[in-house]
């Protein structure tokens, strides 16, 4: 994993990605991980989760890291036009940001001879292979709105810019990269995930009647 410019979680999805086809998608995701900020922050654009809703970046997803993959294919798809970008209040500075590191993910995957394969869409083998590299910040649903760390047993929200936020149901278990600390702790760049995932990917830390 020393290959990869990245932090071990991600260089590990990059690697179990090979498992399930879906390596193409995982680069990018990875790339827009290193990225800065993608949405532009004014007074003009409370980017809610409701509009990122309206514009497709989360639909069906159940993942803030499909919903990255999302903006960032939508944005290869207007010829990485630096107007969709401004009509959108996305970054074009950090999806330039991505793009570059895509391009280096590109060049080490070829040295380590890793195939550049897509899983066309299949976003459950994205979402278990994201599980893969983030099984240790496994959470589950406690009440209505709150999370419990399944290690540490420590409180904790989904974000109010996550695109599982408000979704019109939540659900009973999700990983994420971090936790910020502000009024509460929220949990940052959420996806929902299967309990068995756990068990399969991490089973040092969790079996079936413990999660």
């Amino acid at each position: 994993m020393v290959q990869f410019p990245l932090d071990p979680p991600l260089s590990k999805i990059v690697i179990y990605s090979q498992n399930f086809q879906c390596t193409k998608e995982i680069l990018i995701i990875v790339s827009m991980l290193s990225s800065p900020s993608i949405f532009l922050e004014s007074k003009e654009n409370n980017e809610s989760i409701e509009s990122k809703k309206e514009k497709g970046y989360c639909t069906g997803t159940e993942s803030d890291h499909l919903t990255l993959l999302n903006i960032y294919l939508q944005w290869r798809s207007h010829n990485y036009s630096y107007s969709w970008c401004t009509k959108n209040f996305i970054q074009y500075k950090a999806l330039n940001k991505a793009k570059e590191v895509y391009s280096q993910l590109i060049d080490i995957i070829k040295t380590l001879n890793i195939k550049n394969v897509s899983c066309d869409n299949k976003w459950e083998l994205i979402r278990k292979t994201i599980c893969s590299g983030y099984f240790h910040n496994a959470a589950k649903l406690k009440s209505f709105s709150e999370y419990i760390n399944l290690r540490t047993n420590v409180s904790c929200h989904v974000h109010p810019n996550s695109s599982l936020y408000n979704i019109g149901y939540t659900p009973d278990y999700v990983i994420y990269q971090e936790i910020v600390f502000t009024t509460k702790e929220y949990m940052r760049n959420v996806t929902t995930v299967d309990p068995e995932w756990l068990c399969e990917l991490g089973p040092l830390f969790f079996y079936m009647k413990n999660v």
